[in-house]
């Protein structure tokens, strides 16, 4: 007999307390595998699709594509038992057992094997049933080919769904893991760890195949919706989503850092030079972004205050010995600040496919919120959009931002005459709690000096 179970909107994670609904992946009479997504929803952090814990039969979906719910609230129901299980596969309702905390099997034996559905997956695109596997398991039944069966001891503990894509996307077997949190959950900060240990004893990539997710198109439903008020011809948008995060995030640094804000103007006519010669030499092309990252962080090697936080309740400043860059990004969907980790440990042409892979992940609204924080300071190229200077607002919690205008022949000073160069106008906003305009006259000064004169970056590699 079959017996109908509820899958409730998951905690997923980063303290995010409510998702709006972008795109339903499944129909009500649908079959759907488990851990298959069945909803497409956006945070006010990252587009996320949401695997079901449960295999059988959708029987119902709460809430239409733009429909804002809280965490805990219902999702859909799975009528579980509706069809013979396969070969090896476990009843549907014992669940996965690994898709989320909370879900899944509450009581699960020692030992369980489980095959993946052998048959496609109606009502869902090849795309939408191709890619949300369990955690750390091997390559398991895609587009309707049966793979390996599958041994788990027991539930993996993941706290969310982003956890597991962040492990899957980078080749990573969940079950070695022993996670830091509450009765052995795994956290992101887990997974990180454990890439970062991986990418610097340069082992081999771990037992799962990495995958990279097609880019997806946004969809119009992720656009904020304006209402129109025709008694007052007002047009009113709502603030939520990323436009609501980026409001909330913009109001705090305003309220809470004291900022200021110093500038000058440098010749970066051998800063252009330098970039078409390095480009002229064959090779990946190397960006003026990725120099002026280079820039940015051996400027925050010589002046750490501003690679730093402010804990307010502790009354102590955090300085990090790392340096986790963000940079912003316009998109269809608003501001985003996608972050390079360790870009202090990468060459500017590893800067330079970073940079492209967040920005093209920005523009298809794929971005993890694992992707989108942890930054220790912001550079932000404003110049792109044709204008000369800012006074950039801090991107809290962090404690400093350079702003780049654009770069224009303007008439310059150049050993003592008068010549054509390009000239760019660089800013810094900076928490004056942290350091003093001495420190911050300091490091704006040498990424200009950077600029001028490239060669200054080499002495002091």
């Amino acid at each position: 007999m079959a017996q109908v179970l509820e899958f409730k909107l998951p905690d997923l994670g980063e303290g995010l307390t409510e998702a709006e609904i972008v795109r339903w992946l499944v129909e009500v009479g649908d079959v759907v595998a488990i851990d298959q997504p069945v909803v497409e929803v956006e945070t006010a952090k990252a587009m996320v699709e949401v695997p079901c814990p449960y295999g059988g039969v959708v029987t119902a979906r709460f809430g239409e594509e733009g429909t804002e719910l809280p965490v805990g609230a219902p999702l859909i129901t799975v009528a579980v038992g509706e069809r013979p299980a396969s070969a090896g596969e476990t009843a549907g309702a014992e669940g996965s057992g690994n898709v989320l905390v909370g879900y899944g099997t509450s009581e699960a034996p020692a030992r369980r094997r489980r095959v993946r559905q052998d048959r496609p997956v109606s009502g869902a695109s090849a795309a939408d049933s191709r890619a949300m596997t369990g955690q750390g398991a091997a390559p398991a039944a895609v587009n309707g080919q049966a793979g390996a069966p599958e041994i788990a001891d027991g539930p993996v503990p993941v706290i969310s769904p982003l956890v597991r894509r962040l492990a899957r996307q980078n080749g990573l077997d969940l079950r070695e893991l022993t996670g830091s949190g509450p009765d052995g959950l795994i956290l992101r900060a887990d997974v990180e760890y454990a890439l970062r240990a991986a990418a610097q004893s340069g082992a081999a990539a771990p037992t799962t195949e990495r995958h990279t997710p097609e880019p997806q198109a946004t969809s119009t439903a992720t656009a904020a919706r304006p209402t129109a008020t025709t008694a007052h011809g007002e047009i009113r948008t709502p603030l939520k989503g990323i436009r609501g995060a980026v409001a909330d995030k913009l109001a705090r640094s305003r309220r809470e850092i004291p900022d200021a804000t110093c500038w000058v103007d440098a010749d970066a006519t051998e800063l252009m030079r330098a970039r078409t010669a390095m480009n002229a030499a064959g090779g990946p092309k190397i960006s003026l972004l990725a120099l002026l990252a280079r820039i940015c962080t051996a400027a925050l090697a010589r002046f750490p205050e501003l690679n730093s936080t402010v804990d307010a309740e502790a009354r102590e400043v955090v300085r990090f010995d790392h340096v986790h860059l963000g940079f912003a990004a316009q998109t269809e969907r608003g501001l985003v600040v996608p972050v390079v980790r360790d870009a202090h440990a990468r060459d500017a042409e590893s800067l330079t496919a970073e940079f492209a892979r967040l920005t093209e992940a920005g523009r298809t609204g794929t971005l993890t919120p694992a992707e989108l924080t942890g930054g220790t300071f912001t550079l932000n190229n404003y110049g792109v959009f044709g204008v000369d200077g800012s006074t950039p607002i801090i991107n809290h919690p962090e404690a400093a931002m350079l702003g780049v205008g654009r770069i224009v022949p303007k008439p310059w000073v150049h050993e003592g005459e008068l010549a054509v160069r390009q000239v760019v106008q660089l800013s810094l906003t900076f928490d004056h709690r942290v350091c003093d305009g001495g420190t911050a006259g300091g490091f704006l000064r040498y990424v200009a000096d950077c600029v001028e004169q490239p060669a200054v970056l080499l002495r002091t590699l």
